[in-house]
């Protein structure tokens, strides 16, 4: 299976230059640290990644130059999802003929609202024509709409729709490692969810908070996987506060602050997002102490 060995997954964000381009150095520095750290996959141009103000032509250069960076060293998986199932497919197809990208982020269609009937249809016409294998990304907060358990479940049935960014409850979670086969991924896409999603079965974590604290997810993983529990918990229970500190403010400024801070020249976030202000920086430091 294309995800088996990758638990720890980052939803990695995309550095700008001064002049508010792609920083393609740091993304290649950011990387390797990654890798390096123990990361085991990548989302490129997800909501981290701030896809909502990249250029169509923009999001091609990024995914281009990450698969070389990357160079089949760990699953890639890019964000190709939109509102509008024509172009999610045609621009699927774009991506498709970018080696080094193993799979699509396909978000559940927001502002439309579709109910399930036509979630179904949407991913169904992408699973068949957009080239590559699809990972649902389920993320009611940012949609407005709700793929219920039971519509995952009945796409997971399609051998071009290959798992599901969910980013609902752990009971939701649950269920979903329950009622799909061993052939199709399962990610929480809720960090402070990492360490029960693998305890219950699933494949791991999609992570924003693992650009910070990479090591110490990979250790808590690591911990169980040797059956100390106790420290996988005790782990856990450190970076949970942290973890929601990073979503004080609107995503992703308060993890491109702290990068910045830690000297890695990320840039700021383009509008509708803005960097934190001083006061701002001052209490997400107070949260993460």
């Amino acid at each position: 299976m294309l995800f088996e060995n990758a638990d720890l997954m980052t939803a990695i964000i995309t550095p700008f230059d001064e002049n508010n381009e792609i920083d393609f150095d740091t993304l290649a520095t950011l990387t390797e640290r990654y890798i390096n750290e123990g990361h085991r996959g990548f989302i490129i141009g997800g909501t981290t990644g701030e896809t909502p103000t990249l250029t169509h032509d923009e999001k091609l250069a990024l995914y281009r130059k990450f698969a070389e960076i990357v160079a089949g060293r760990v699953p890639v998986i890019a964000g190709t999802g939109s509102n509008n199932t024509a172009e999610t497919i045609d621009f699927t197809k774009e991506v498709s003929q970018i080696d080094g990208i193993d799979a699509a982020l396909v978000v559940v269609p927001y502002y439309n609202k579709p109910d399930q009937r036509r979630m179904t249809a949407h991913f169904e016409a992408v699973a068949e024509e957009g080239g590559l294998p699809v990972v649902i990304y389920n993320i009611p907060g940012r949609t407005g709409v709700t793929m219920s358990n039971e519509t995952v479940v009945e796409l997971s049935k399609n051998p071009n729709i290959v798992g599901v960014k969910q980013c609902t409850s752990m009971t939701d979670l649950e269920y979903l490692v329950d009622h799909t086969g061993h052939d199709f991924a399962v990610y929480s896409g809720e960090d402070a969810q990492a360490l029960f999603a693998r305890v219950i079965g699933a494949n791991g974590v999609i992570s924003v908070a693992s650009h910070l604290y990479g090591p110490q997810m990979r250790a808590m993983y690591d911990a169980l996987y040797s059956g100390n529990y106790q420290e996988a918990g005790v782990l856990q229970r450190w970076l949970t506060p942290k973890m929601s500190a990073l979503f004080m403010y609107p995503s992703p400024a308060p993890v491109k602050a702290l990068l910045d801070a830690e000297g890695y020249k990320v840039g700021g976030c383009r509008l509708p997002i803005l960097p934190l202000n001083d006061e701002e920086m001052e209490a997400l430091a107070q949260a993460i102490q």
